[in-house]
């Protein structure tokens, strides 16, 4: 048997197997296979603990104590490689198997504690299951159970009931083989084993929470959900982690329309078992200080209104202002809803003036968006990146911006199949977890080490060079992060090295609802599905299923970010127009904001002028922020729990989500669009979720002309001014943001941020340490 890589079409390695017997059942499997996967496939269940399909087995249970033929003594199934020939018997089949398992049992409930009825765990324990299918109803044990001091805090979220821990190993395992965060340990021996950290060392991880969720007693919990609900209370919905770009598959638990907790869901394509700490705790803010109606100014104070008389009012700024008025978004708005805005500014606004990226920026990433990313579906995979012969990283640090990235990164590195390789100031503690190759580069400077990786400069160090010809290789990747767009000239170069390396390239936002605006064209000139605003064909195609005509939509490409902020503040409204004229209108009468923080944006003076200044601003907002606090009319609108949708990861996997909580007062951004479109005379549908994917997924197969890639070439490089320095930065995963508010167990283990500096520029500038 030969297995064929899809990707190169190149034969690899083939597979030898094996015939053996399990209860009798003849089976036949890839030489190497575990005996409890083998079983597994037959549909027989062998007890376990220790056993972790994504962790290294090590047989410390011995719950799965099976019989093999020759073998004196009964043998642990997760760690035992069926070899052909061989002939298993498990508790079904065998007496001896069964007697060893009850065995193991009776010796695991001895110090166990009988406080099923309070433990977070009671109802979804697999101790409890098994020691119903596999144990005695009744305890020979007559001694005292050990006791220790509960809980013990092994973080800020990670809380400790040593007592039921029946030494697993599956925390230290997936802290030491997963995470790369080696915090906890095993500590004594015999009856006094137990997990422990360091007493100056906390069990600082973004991946904490997956302990949680693998141990298979109530030996780990959550600070959030201790005590706070039982498992029959609750109901499970399948969901999609809206934090970042990586698109992590969720379980959402709610009681009465509150959500209580979140739990990673399984998906081998993507997040495989895990998922990080901020996706799995970061939820308070759904519920906390929600703005419930509507709200506009009046007399500088913002009271509250009905529907009706927001939506007139407007209704009327935005149809006095038709033409110039510009939407901006924000990073954290489903496909659908982003979809909306894009129809709703070319339709009802008249309009162009559109974009998603309330972040620094560049019109050469905006090129890139519109020439390779926009409606291109699925590109580079998570599968590509885990057995890629090497992953080259400009701009993106992924244990921060992108954690699942972070995974499987690192798993391909543990497995010797994928070196990492990083262009980045320093190497940071994600690039060591991942045994990362630094290329080391000045802030601002990722362009020029591209360049230099494309021509193979003779400056090149051996560690660069070495990675120059790699990407030569099948299967190589290059991963760009948006912080690519603050450096001039660096995604052209990124590009240019993919093309003449043949390497797959790759963009990875930070936030979850960034690739999906990209397809749904909240972008100046461009269109969804990736369709350039200046083609005719593509003009035709989105007119139609708007059902307008084609003059109808604007015929110039208008301003992102930068250009309508610049555009706001550039109007002068001091000038005494001349007798018998009117005063000149400024190029943008009216921004409506969807979502966009204060915190978001890269010049926040510069914004908060152009929120003061323009003449009319409508924020959409679920709760209280800056910007809700400068506008002249505040619509509220749903959260995720609230709305049916979908994100796009980084890869463009479709990654929808249903409707959560069903008593919501919240409309969804779309739905309060398609009621201002409506007051304005203007048709943009309903606003439903399930009509809007309908309306994309007919627009989603663009196959024209795209928009030219960029070509800044040659990289601008970075030039500070005598006795300033330039500073090397990333978000960090846990922020200020506002998804994190309400969330204090996550604020503890929140990483400070650093600015690093040589030594001679920090005697030059006169900087020293803390100051």
């Amino acid at each position: 048997m030969t297995v064929t890589d899809n990707k190169t079409g190149s034969g690899v390695a083939p597979v030898e197997m094996i015939t053996c017997s399990i209860d009798d059942i003849t089976i036949t499997v890839p030489k190497g296979t575990l005996i409890i996967r083998a079983a597994e496939q037959i549909g027989i269940e062998i007890p376990r603990f220790c056993d972790h399909p994504m962790l290294h087995p090590v047989a410390n249970c011995r719950m799965c104590l099976i019989e093999i033929e020759g073998m004196p003594k009964p043998q642990p199934a997760c760690a035992g490689v069926l070899t052909d020939g061989m002939v298993v018997k498990t508790q079904v089949t065998s007496e001896e198997a069964d007697t060893a398992q009850r065995g193991v049992m009776e010796f695991l409930l001895i110090n166990h504690p009988l406080d099923c009825p309070v433990c977070d765990k009671g109802g979804e324990c697999p101790l409890q299951n098994q020691a119903m299918s596999h144990g005695s109803g009744i305890s020979r044990f007559e001694g005292v159970k050990r006791t220790f001091p509960k809980p013990i805090p092994v973080s800020a979220q990670i809380l400790l009931d040593r007592e039921r821990c029946v030494s697993c190993a599956r925390c230290t395992r997936f802290a030491d083989q997963i995470a790369g965060d080696p915090f906890i340990e095993l500590f004594e021996r015999g009856a006094q084993q137990q997990v422990a950290i360091s007493d100056d060392t906390p069990f600082d991880s973004y991946f904490s929470g997956n302990t949680v969720q693998i141990c298979p007693v109530g030996a780990l919990t959550s600070a959030d959900y201790r005590f706070k609900s039982r498992p029959f209370d609750l109901v499970s919905t399948p969901t999609a982690c809206e934090h970042c770009a990586s698109g992590c598959a969720l379980r959402t638990d709610y009681r009465r329309d509150v959500v209580q907790r979140r739990l990673a869901w399984e998906d081998p394509e993507v997040n495989e078992d895990w998922n990080c700490d901020k996706g799995r705790f970061a939820f308070p803010y759904l519920e906390a200080d929600r703005i419930k109606t509507p709200m506009i100014r009046e007399d500088g104070e913002l009271r509250g209104a009905s529907w009706p008389e927001a939506l007139g009012l407007v209704a009327d700024k935005l149809n006095a202002a038709r033409g110039r008025a510009a939407v901006l978004t924000g990073g954290r708005l489903t496909r659908e809803d982003a979809y909306t805005y894009a129809k709703f500014t070319r339709v009802a606004l008249g309009s162009d003036d559109i974009d998603f990226r309330a972040r620094p920026s560049s019109d050469e990433e905006a090129q890139l968006l519109a020439s390779m990313v926009a409606g291109a579906g699925l590109g580079v995979t998570y599968a590509d990146i885990e057995r890629a012969p090497i992953v080259l990283l400009a701009g993106l640090e992924p244990e921060e911006e992108s954690p699942m990235i972070f995974l499987r990164l690192r798993k391909g590195a543990l497995a010797g199949t994928t070196t990492v390789a990083a262009i980045a100031p320093w190497a940071s503690p994600g690039f060591a977890k991942a045994s990362g190759v630094v290329l080391a580069a000045a802030p601002g400077g990722e362009g020029q080490v591209l360049e230099a990786l494309r021509t193979k400069s003779a400056g090149l160090s051996e560690a660069a060079t070495g990675v120059a010809n790699a990407l030569s290789q099948p299967g190589a990747v290059i991963l760009i992060g948006e912080r690519l767009a603050a450096a001039p000239g660096a995604i052209s170069a990124a590009l240019a090295l993919a093309a003449e390396s043949g390497a797959s390239l790759a963009w990875v936002p930070r936030r979850a609802g960034e690739r999906g605006a990209a397809d749904a064209g909240a972008l100046a000139g461009l269109l969804p599905g990736g369709r350039p605003l200046n083609d005719a064909v593509a003009r035709r195609e989105i007119a139609e299923a708007w059902n307008i005509s084609d003059d109808e939509l604007p015929t110039e490409q208008g301003l992102s970010y930068p250009g309508i902020v610049e555009a706001i503040n550039a109007h002068d409204d001091t000038i005494e127009p001349a007798e018998g004229e009117d005063a000149p209108e400024a190029r943008i009468g009216a921004l409506i904001v969807g979502g966009v923080e204060i915190n978001d944006v890269p010049d926040i003076s510069a914004f908060r002028a152009a929120l003061a200044k323009v003449d009319f601003v409508v924020s959409l907002e679920t709760r209280m922020s800056e910007v809700a606090q400068s506008a002249d009319v505040v619509l509220p609108v749903a959260v995720d729990t609230e709305r049916a949708g979908s994100y796009v990861d980084w890869e463009g996997r479709e990654r929808p989500f249903p409707k959560v909580v069903r008593d919501s007062f919240a409309m969804t951004d779309s739905r309060v669009l398609a009621a201002v479109a409506n007051e304005m005379d203007h048709t943009i549908g309903a606003g439903e979720s399930g009509e809007i994917r309908r309306e994309f997924n007919a627009l989603a197969g663009w196959s024209g002309e795209r928009a030219a890639a960029p070509n800044m070439t040659p990289p601008v490089s970075p030039t500070p001014a005598a006795g300033q320095a330039l500073l090397a930065t990333w978000r960090l995963l846990l922020d200020l943001g506002v998804l994190q508010e309400g969330e204090p167990h996550l604020a503890g283990t929140r990483r400070p941020a650093v600015a690093r500096m040589s030594v001679g520029t920090a005697a030059s500038i006169g900087a020293a340490d803390d100051a």
